[in-house]
């Protein structure tokens, strides 16, 4: 166990970061599979923007990688695209 008062408050400060980008992580996650499941064009493209954000969040805290959030954001304006197509 740490002896010092800043590594105990180092510890603190940890596990409230890691319980926030947890949350934030299975969020972002439920929304995507959210956007995947929908079906209509114009509530996929407003969905969209939203998860991107998410996304964009999530890579400038470091929670993910930047090319993960970039291949991720890329594949589903894909398949929001094809979604307006088909409308």
């Amino acid at each position: 166990m740490a002896n010092h008062k800043s590594a105990l408050k180092r510890i603190r400060a940890n596990e409230t970061k890691r319980l926030r980008n947890r949350y934030q992580h299975k969020t972002t996650r439920t929304f995507v599979r959210k956007l995947r499941d929908t079906t209509d064009g114009a509530v996929a493209a407003e969905l969209f923007k939203t998860v991107a954000g998410m996304l964009d969040k999530l890579a400038k805290n470091n929670v993910i990688h930047k090319n993960k959030a970039s291949n991720q954001k890329s594949k589903l304006a894909k398949f929001v695209n094809r979604l307006q197509a088909a409308a």
